[in-house]
């Protein structure tokens, strides 16, 4: 970062909210991910309606530093009980929980709380330094590149969000027509609004986030068995001394790499990356039969990598406009929220909410390390309360921010709509994150192409002869057919693999 930068860093956050903004998201964050279930993603889209009336930089510093405190968060129940309170903390309930039944509970936590500050900080120091030239680049594209772009980024995650490149692209579907619902936004036409009033600006990507990510997971938490209870007895926080900190310097390395590839990579996240980072810092350990064992090595992994992808899935974001997790997904309606468009241009719009952003991720990373040593205590007693009073609770805030917005029980309706849409889909395993990439991304698809099409006079070779848009566009072809062979050849090699077992 230039000088420049550093200054309107500076000015953004002592000219805001964003430090208390910081130290708030991050608690909520803790809280929201040490109750199972509830993601990061789920977390920031409760907070969502209520960042309405803030400051962009505010704003966006708050629903990140959710985003960092809910990773480290999803770890204390993965410990302490064997229940990951998010999905990218599965990885560290092999060895995490297998410490806290030989006594080592306290140590595996301060594992966790050490391995996810530093993967937090290179992951910062990832997307400072990747995302401005990525984002320069980008300002060369025409309009048949963006709309090329936004096809690509739906392609990526509809193949790697699920086990069926088919339900991916429907949902991805799905998200473009309620994307379409409004204003034409070349003629200004009203289409599928059905008479109402309310439907004339469109259906807000706030609303479609808070229904999908949020109300479906109370509905189908509702249908899901109470998780068990943490002993509080067993839970005294453990930082790694320094012999043990230069032992997990390796898997931390690893963790950090593959966060990175994982983070930047649209649709991949911070699941894959754990589970990653753990089966190669196995690979790399000198001591592998610790492993499943109760090995420290084995929380330090997947906790510095899911740590790194909350700072490296920004990166697409900011840079291109294109989220690369459920989780950006909701920050980038933070940014819609607040009428700003990440991508190219926004370093030229609105430099002091980007640069303000990094210097909150920094404050947040401090954030987790100060509050993660005092927050054990009231987290074990909220994962202890009756399951019926958290859902209770939570329904209750999504309702009252989703009003608190527009004062609109339209909305309310529409967002509880959309909830039971979102469980439906869920039952049927037809991932969410595509259909919110299609509401997110289909303005900049229809309206580039729309624009394209009047450069053209109408001809579609437009999109062919376009060096960029050829490229984007191929290689969006190129991905769905891969993850179509890839979905034929599985069940080949399941086949093969069960003929030879039986031989």
């Amino acid at each position: 970062m230039s000088m420049d930068a550093l200054l309107q860093a500076l000015s953004a956050l002592t000219g805001s909210w964003a430090i208390p903004a910081a130290f708030l998201g991050v608690l909520w964050g803790i809280l929201g991910g040490a109750l199972p279930g509830i993601s990061p993603s789920i977390a920031m889209a409760i907070l969502l309606p209520m960042t309405y009336g803030l400051q962009p930089v505010t704003a966006m510093v708050l629903l990140a530093s959710v985003y960092v405190g809910a990773e480290y968060g999803g770890s204390i129940p993965a410990i302490l009980i064997r229940t990951p309170g998010t999905n990218s903390a599965a990885a560290t309930t092999v060895d995490g929980y297998e410490m806290a039944r030989q006594g080592r509970a306290g140590e595996a936590l301060g594992i966790s709380l050490i391995a996810g500050l530093v993967g937090g900080l290179f992951g910062l120091l990832v997307l400072v330094t990747a995302t401005r030239p990525l984002a320069s680049v980008a300002l060369s594209f025409t309009p048949m590149a963006y709309f090329a772009l936004g096809i690509l980024g739906i392609s990526v995650i509809a193949s790697l969000a699920g086990g069926s490149l088919l339900k991916g692209l429907l949902a991805a579907l799905l998200g473009l027509m309620l994307a379409m619902v409004g204003s034409d936004p070349v003629s200004g036409v009203s289409r599928f609004t059905f008479g109402e009033p309310e439907l004339l600006g469109g259906i807000k990507p706030l609303l479609v986030m808070v229904g999908l990510f949020a109300v479906s997971e109370m509905l189908v938490q509702v249908s899901e068995p109470a998780w068990a209870r943490a002993d509080a007895g067993r839970a005294r926080l453990k930082l790694p001394d320094w012999p043990l900190m230069k032992r997990l310097a390796r898997p931390t390395a690893i963790g950090c790499a593959i966060g990175t590839f994982e983070g930047v990579t649209p649709g991949a996240g911070g699941t894959v990356a754990a589970f990653m980072s753990y089966s190669e810092a196995r690979r790399w350990s000198k001591n592998p039969e610790e492993f499943g064992q109760g090995s420290p090595e084995g929380v330090a992994a997947p906790e510095s990598a899911n740590n790194v992808v909350t700072a490296t899935a920004l990166v697409p974001l900011l840079s291109l406009g294109i989220p690369g997790s459920n989780s950006a997904a909701i920050l980038l309606g933070g940014f819609l929220v607040h009428g700003l468009q990440p991508g190219p241009m926004l370093f030229e719009k609105a430099p002091q909410v980007v640069y303000g952003l990094y210097a909150g991720l920094l404050i947040a990373n401090i954030a987790m390390l100060l509050i993660g040593l005092v927050i054990l205590t009231p987290c074990i007693w909220l994962v202890n309360r009756p399951k019926p009073w958290l859902i209770a609770f939570i329904l209750a805030l999504v309702v009252s921010g989703v009003y608190s917005v527009h004062q609109s029980l339209f909305e309310v309706g529409l967002v509880l709509g959309i909830g039971a849409l979102g469980y439906g889909l869920r039952c049927t395993g037809v991932p969410l994150l595509p259909m919110v990439l299609g509401v997110v991304l289909g303005f900049m698809i229809e309206s580039n192409y729309r624009r394209s099409l009047l450069l053209s006079g109408g001809d579609h070779a437009i999109f062919f002869t376009d060096r960029v848009s050829l490229a984007l566009l191929l290689a969006a072809a190129g991905l769905a057919l891969y993850s179509g062979w890839q979905e034929i050849r599985g069940p080949r090699r399941r086949r093969a693999a069960l003929e030879e077992q039986t031989t």
